[in-house]
Parts: structure tokens; C-alpha cells; sequence
């Protein structure tokens, strides 16, 4: 099913002071969906030695091209989501307050008294509400809507920002002990990892790396990605819900779909995609025979870039591996850097081993 790899030859990322330096720039990115430049200047800049075999498509992707060498080489479409969920200025009351709608999957029980930063410039704001000294026990009981909070950046702001702007939260990536603290992770650790990747490609495949818009929307970037890569296989690479916390009765929390500390997850189903089980066969024979931790994705809601790769054409077999994270779509989320690590260790080994015998039509039976 997989060639063997040279064990001479194998890759092991690390996460020296270079690597940390860049994943905090892509943390620290305001790219909420829809204006995703500061992220797409970060990985042009990366990856100026591919410049003649990158260019950005009319929807705003990023698409990258490197050809290995040899025969009859398999095309390996890598989604990685520029984007981030946050927020969009949409009307100001005066004295630099301003209403808003959020952008992507947030919870409004997140925002209230969350500082943010705005626009490209990062002008900071704070969401302003109601201090609790002037709420009434009724109005504490309630979850406040987000037509009734303002982001507030104080007076003379209407000048710095205007109606539109994105608007994200000010929370700068931390190293704590063996995790990562930071906003976007989901999905700048995709992105980080695919940059990675390109850089470190095996030879006997064609990557064609898709750094994509718009998925925090409805996957909408990876659509018009994949139409124009055409590949034979396609992977998400994003960061999935690690709901392993312990439950407030004290009780052993068995219902996880992922975990920290677990490895990469492989993904059976999500609610926008079935696994081709070729692939994660691969995926998972890999693992085992790397000795990298790993563990399954269980069947859950949400989905990946994964589920617009493989309705492209005439179909696309696709896949998807995430690192897990607690608190996504929050203003902070947590990874650990061995999970991190373990799934573009996971990636790249899985690569190597990839030829036409993995895509058998009699595997899929």
C-alpha cells in the first residue's frame, strides 16, 4: 500500500526560536474572514522561493505549487484556512462607539469585556457592556446579545477605523510549560504547518498547497482551490475541539472527540465530510509504523476544508488531520507543542510513503 521511506532521510520538526517566531506573527494576525491580507503578506514573505510557482486567485487563496520528481507522481491538495471567526464594524453610535456583527462561529457569552484589536492598523477597543454594579439580577441571569454590546475605542476613534473593518481579539501567543496559549490557532497552526511543509516536501509527490479564505464561512476558499488544482487526493490540515475537560459532577469525561496530549487527529467523519477510508488507513499505518502518537477524530459536528475538496469535479478523495485544542473559536485556545509537532511529523511521513497502490479502488470497498 506505502513505499518504505529511508529512515536516513525523516523529518523531525522542531519548534526552535525561528519556528515560535512565526507562529506567533500568524497568531497574532488580524485576518477575520473576508480580509485576510496580513496572513497572505506572512506566507508570501515565507515562501519567496517559490514565488514563481505562487500567485493569489480571484477569491483571495494563496496557491502554491511544488513538483517532486519520477513517474506518475500523485497530486496532494493541502488546505490550510487563512481566516479567523471575530468581528465586523457595521455602524457607529458617536463617541467612539460602534456596533457590530460577528463573523464565523462565536459565542457571545465570549465577548463581553474582551479587549480587541481593529483594522489593520490594530487600533485597540474593548467590548463594552453594562458594568455589573448597574444590572439588575434578571439582566446578570441572561446571556447578552450582541446587538446590545458595543465595541468601544474611546473618543476621536472614528477617525482611525471605518465601517467594515475586522475586528479580533488583542491575545498575543504565550508558550505555558508544554502548551501554546494564543487566538487563531484555529487554523494558523495549519498554516504554519503547511508552510513547513512546502519547505520540506518529499520528492515523490506533487504538493499543491492551497493557504485558503473564507472557510470560517462555509469552506467557501477551498471550492474554487480545488477546481483549480484538480488533484487525485485532497487533506485539510486545522485544529479540531479537544472536549477532554473533566465533568463538573466529578465524574471520568469518557465522551471526548479528541484529547490534548493524544497526538494528531485522523478524522473517521465530520459533519461536512466522510474520511476516504483509504486514506485514513494511510494515515493511521503511518502513524503506527512511525511510532507517532495518534488518535481518531471521533464522528461530531463542524467540518473542514475537507468537505468542499471532495464534492470538486468528479470527486476528490479526501481527508483531514487536526491538532486538537481546548476553548476554539475563543479568545484564547490551548494546543500542546508535542501534538503540534507530532502531526506535521505525521504529515510528512505519511507523504513520504504515498504512491498510486494507496488510492487501490478495491480499498475503498
Amino acid at each position: 500500500m506505502a513505499r518504505k521511506v529511508d529512515s536516513s532521510k525523516k523529518y523531525s520538526p522542531k519548534l526552535g526560536k525561528k519556528e515560535l517566531d512565526l507562529l506567533t506573527c500568524l497568531s497574532n494576525a488580524l485576518a477575520v474572514s473576508g480580509d485576510e491580507q496580513e496572513v497572505r503578506e506572512i506566507v508570501y514573505e515565507e515562501l519567496k522561493e517559490f514565488k514563481d510557482f505562487m500567485h493569489t486567485d480571484a477569491m483571495g487563496n494563496v496557491l502554491v505549487t511544488r513538483e517532486g520528481t519520477g513517474p506518475d507522481r500523485v497530486r496532494v491538495m493541502i488546505a490550510a484556512h487563512m481566516d479567523e471567526v471575530g468581528m465586523m464594524l457595521t455602524k457607529e453610535d458617536g463617541d467612539g462607539l460602534f456596533e457590530f456583527v460577528v463573523i464565523g462561529g462565536v459565542d457571545p457569552r465570549q465577548l463581553v469585556g474582551k479587549p480587541v484589536i481593529i483594522g489593520r492598523k490594530h487600533i485597540p477597543g474593548v467590548i463594552g457592556a453594562k458594568a455589573i454594579h448597574l444590572t439588575t439580577k434578571e439582566e446578570r441571569e441572561q446571556v447578552l446579545k450582541v446587538n446590545s454590546l458595543r465595541i468601544d475605542i474611546g473618543l476621536g476613534g472614528s477617525r482611525l477605523v471605518e465601517i467594515g473593518d475586522r475586528a479580533t481579539f488583542a491575545t498575543n501567543l504565550a508558550v505555558l510549560g508544554p502548551s501554546l496559549r494564543g487566538k487563531a490557532l484555529d487554523d494558523r497552526l495549519g498554516v504554519f504547518n503547511l508552510i513547513q511543509l512546502l519547505k520540506n516536501a518529499p520528492d515523490n509527490i506533487d504538493l499543491l498547497a492551497a493557504f485558503t479564505v473564507q472557510e470560517e464561512l462555509g469552506l467557501r476558499g477551498a471550492r474554487v482551490a480545488a477546481y483549480h488544482f484538480n488533484p487525485d487526493i485532497g487533506i485539510a490540515m486545522d485544529s479540531t475541539p479537544a472536549n477532554d475537560m473533566p465533568h463538573f459532577d466529578g465524574e471520568v469525561n469518557s465522551t471526548h472527540n479528541t484529547k490534548l496530549d493524544g497526538g494528531p487527529a485522523i478524522y473517521l467523519m465530520d459533519g461536512a465530510t466522510i474520511g476516504d477510508r483509504r486514506l485514513v488507513k494511510w494515515l493511521t499505518e503511518t502513524a503506527e509504523a512511525e511510532k507517532i502518537p495518534w488518535q481518531y477524530r471521533q464522528p461530531g459536528k463542524g467540518g473542514t476544508d475537507a468537505g468542499a475538496i471532495h464534492k470538486t469535479r468528479a470527486g476528490v478523495p479526501s481527508v483531514s488531520v487536526s491538532v486538537p485544542q481546548r476553548y476554539l473559536h475563543s479568545p484564547a485556545g490551548m494546543v500542546r507543542i508535542d501534538d503540534e509537532l507530532n502531526t506535521l511529523k505525521l504529515m510528512h511521513a505519511a507523504l513520504s510513503r504515498l504512491d498510486r497502490s494507496t488510492l487501490n479502488p478495491q480499498e475503498n470497498k
